[in-house]
């Protein structure tokens, strides 16, 4: 079977398209769900972020094995195995009772799901002749932004036309048609029965990132370093990266899992410590928002995927611009406004309150996306603009995996300090409910409130603990912004390309990231 002819072409790309679209649709639809599970699972607030956090880090380390594993089986094989992996896995998400089966189940949608995104663009580059792979990849990369500017709304659509399991059931049909046009289309490529794998590596690094995050999401609830599991966690942490970074030393760079002689060159160091921190914000800042929304503002769950939807939006619109700039403005120009954009925006929600409109939450969302939109393909064209072509199967894993590492950083602190700055607020505004307070004295507010009764000072505590939460909100976007504003200098590090990137090139960055 042909399958560069244009019909087959063209269903490949449907089928692949189904695939990713499914796969990065998952990375978003769930934020808008999350009040709603929170109290189904009977989870607390930092508990239910395990739901995002579970499907990044497991994604996160099982991208690596892509490579390995369509050389050693096949591409066809592989391909078709995550495909119904996380088709199966997003029905156990649906199915879920319990916090734990949930997680579970999400870390079974991150391994499977892992493949998808690296295994569509390699598929499409080789179905296409050298001509058109710079406009297939950019089109693809457009319809990559799909799934995440799709997913707060069809999410918050799902969760109140019917629930929270529909979130995940959706994935049903779609992965079905999928795995049908993979099996059909595609043709089968044996693998490699002699293909190695850095096992001890891949082993090593996954136990040290593990660990953290372990330590992350549970150390709130366990006293932190008062506890002797927080403790044993970072032990492992510690093992991890110390057995990893002592192996990869010693080991050929050639057969080990990582390549340290990518760690020399300045322009991919920098590029991995910005990666990390659009990483940590954005999806730190995407996590929360839905939860202020619905929890604070009363918003359901449709109308808070409707607003922060544009964010998206604005991604997509930026990157379409910032292709044709790319080769022609200078790179850290580009970053400098797209960092400027994002800590603007960040800026903006710092202000929010009670009795902000849905207006206040689009427009710095949309800004928001603009500004991280100007830092995707930048970003990834100056990091590997100076990287040896034959080390940049390594230098896109690991950049993938900084960032989702970054990301489920950014999730696990946010709601950490959102639950203990919550509490730090309401015990502080408690200080000043009191019979002495001249505020509390007038006699309009004791007869509207009904102080005199038990149940007017229940309403008076609810009132406290909402305005404390928004106190806490706003903390974690000064954080975010901070963060962002210290990293900006570091710009100066990055060195502009002596060759501008070709289409190609760029389009394949916009789709790596």
């Amino acid at each position: 079977m042909d399958r560069r002819g244009p019909l087959n072409r063209q269903m490949i790309s449907i089928s692949i398209m189904l695939a990713t679209i499914m796969q990065t649709l998952d990375t978003t639809i769930a934020n808008v769900a999350l009040p709603h599970m929170q109290g189904s699972l009977s989870a607390s607030q930092d508990q239910i972020a395990w739901v995002l956090t579970s499907y990044i880090v497991a994604a996160a380390i099982a991208t690596p094995l892509t490579g390995w594993l369509c050389a050693r089986f096949g591409q066809k094989e592989v391909f078709l195995v995550s495909v119904a992996g996380f088709t199966v896995a997003s029905v156990l998400c649906g199915i879920s009772d319990s916090l734990v089966t949930m997680v579970l189940a999400r870390l079974l949608q991150g391994v499977f799901g892992a493949s998808l995104v690296p295994l569509s663009q390699a598929v499409l580059l080789e179905i296409n002749p050298r001509e058109k792979q710079g406009s297939a990849m950019a089109v693809w990369g457009m319809g990559v932004m799909v799934g995440p500017i799709l997913g707060p709304t069809l999410g918050g659509w799902l969760t109140d036309s019917y629930n929270w399991r529909w979130v995940f059931f959706i994935n049903v049909p779609v992965g079905l048609m999928a795995f049908y046009g993979i099996w059909r289309f595609i043709d089968r490529l044996p693998g490699k029965k002699g293909n190695g794998f850095d096992w001890y590596g891949f082993t090593s690094l996954s136990l040290a990132i593990g660990a953290l995050q372990m330590l992350l999401d549970r150390g709130e609830q366990n006293d932190w370093f008062g506890s002797l599991e927080t403790w044993i966690e970072l032990t492992l942490m510690i093992l991890g990266f110390g057995c990893f970074v002592i192996h990869s030393w010693y080991t050929d760079p050639d057969q080990a899992f990582l390549d340290l002689r990518l760690l020399k060159n300045r322009n991919y160091i920098s590029g991995l410590f910005f990666i990390f921190i659009v990483g940590l914000v954005l999806f730190a800042v995407r996590a929360i928002t839905p939860t202020l929304l619905q929890n604070l503002l009363g918003y359901p769950a449709l109308m808070a995927g409707w607003v922060t939807a544009p964010t998206g939006l604005g991604t997509m619109f930026a990157m379409l611009v910032v292709g044709r700039l790319v080769g022609r403005v200078e790179l850290r120009l580009l970053l400098s406004i797209g960092f400027s954009l994002t800590v603007f925006s960040l800026w903006q929600m710092s202000g929010y309150n009670l009795d902000i409109e849905p207006s206040d939450i689009v427009w710095p969302g949309v800004i928001q996306g603009v500004g991280i939109g100007l830092v995707f393909v930048p970003l990834s064209a100056a990091t590997f603009a100076t990287l040896d072509s034959g080390m940049r199967a390594q230098g896109t894993a690991l950049y993938s995996l900084v960032r989702n590492i970054g990301s489920s950083i950014g999730i696990s602190i946010v709601q950490t300090l959102l639950v203990r700055n919550t509490q730090v607020a309401h015990s502080s505004l408690a200080e000043h409910i009191s019979s002495t307070n001249p505020a509390l004295q007038s006699p309009s507010l004791i007869e509207q409130l009904h102080l005199h009764t038990q149940a007017g000072f229940m309403q008076l505590n609810q009132i406290v603990t909402r305005q404390a939460a928004m106190i806490a909100y706003v903390d974690d976007f000064w954080l975010m912004m901070v963060l962002t504003l210290m990293a900006m200098p570091l710009l100066v590090l990055m060195k502009q390309p002596t060759h501008p990137p070709s289409k190609t090139e760029s389009a394949e960055a916009m789709v790596m990231d």
